[in-house]
């Protein structure tokens, strides 16, 4: 059997769906789509990166409403049986081998990316009936500003001015994030998903994540506007919002042209976009930790940050050290 080239793979799926109109990781919130939610191991455990974008365009276009994936022999322990004919969906595994070079003293650790066959929980019977609960619609969060919305955006400590100015954007001098009232939006909803994109923004400044400034080699704005996008749909779905989609055809054709060009392209991209989520979600946890201790609740917030794995530690935010957000985790 020929190697698969997973990059590739990965690439061509999402062009191919781009193509057809709609970006994968906006399908959640279009078409006939109800809600949406980060695709789950067998173990409840989130996927992150751009295996959230492959089983999201996947679920799209099977049809899929359950959010849990896991492998052949996966299901067998849970009891589950893979129907005949299904077809399995590839995601991307990721692993770390030590390799010596001659004169290190300690040999070099690289990564690795291969194939994984998943099934999505409604190609499986048997397995338990949580497995096959569908997805939620987005919260209706009315007109009016929304209180643990509210707090947590704040506790992101980012500056946030609002003027009757009709456009939310970032502004990377004065490292601001100037947003229109929420009364002018449709709906609580749409402000929120637009801040959330800001703040991706937002965490890019040479100050944070640094990435603008990485990237401005790579055709710098349209390349952030990806991440940024991205971002805030792993966002929205943490907070339980709809994003907001308002970038223009070009920015999607000009998305396609890069993607054919550099089949690493949306690995960086996604991957980017992950890191802008665990940065956020570490700022939020350090301020909630001296109200509420690092698992209990408060008033509703909690429970829209996720635990961080230990496996995949997030950013340390300026002042925070690394060893106090692993205790969060």
């Amino acid at each position: 059997m020929a190697k698969i080239d997973i990059k590739q793979h990965v690439t061509d799926t999402i062009i191919s769906e781009m193509e057809k109109g709609t970006p994968p990781w906006r399908k959640p919130w279009t078409g006939d789509a109800t809600g949406a939610a980060l695709p789950l191991r067998h173990d409840g455990t989130a996927y992150r990166g751009v295996n959230i974008l492959m089983l999201w365009a996947t679920s799209h276009i099977k049809g899929y409403a359950s959010a849990r994936w896991m492998t052949y022999r996966q299901a067998l322990a849970l009891g589950g049986c893979v129907r005949k004919g299904e077809k399995a969906t590839r995601s991307v595994f990721y692993g770390t081998f030590e390799k010596e070079n001659d004169g290190e003293v300690e040999p070099q650790t690289s990564r690795y990316a291969k194939c994984n066959n998943v099934f999505n929980a409604d190609q499986i019977e048997g397995l338990p009936e949580d497995y096959y609960v569908h997805t939620a619609p987005p919260r209706d969060l009315g007109t009016k500003p929304v209180p643990e919305l509210e707090a947590f955006f704040a506790a992101t400590g980012a500056t946030l001015i609002t003027s009757e100015t009709p456009k939310a954007y970032y502004a990377p001098g004065p490292d601001q994030i100037h947003m229109p009232p929420i009364g002018t939006f449709f709906d609580a909803g749409g402000y929120y998903g637009t801040l959330g994109h800001e703040i991706i923004h937002w965490t890019g400044s040479a100050t944070r994540l640094d990435r603008i400034k990485r990237f401005e080699h790579r055709a710098g704005y349209a390349f952030e506007e990806l991440v940024a996008e991205i971002g805030a749909c792993f966002l929205a779905v943490q907070l339980g919002v709809a994003p907001a989609f308002d970038q223009s055809a070009a920015y999607i054709e000009g998305w396609l042209q890069a993607l054919k060009s550099d089949k690493g392209l949306i690995f960086k991209a996604a991957a980017e976009a992950q890191k802008a989520l665990y940065f956020i979600n570490a700022r939020v946890l350090l301020q909630l930790m001296p109200l509420c201790g690092a698992r209990r609740s408060f008033s509703g917030l909690c429970f829209m940050v996720p635990r961080l794995g230990a496996d995949c530690p997030p950013p340390a935010p300026p002042g925070a050290s690394r060893r106090a957000l692993q205790a969060i985790a």
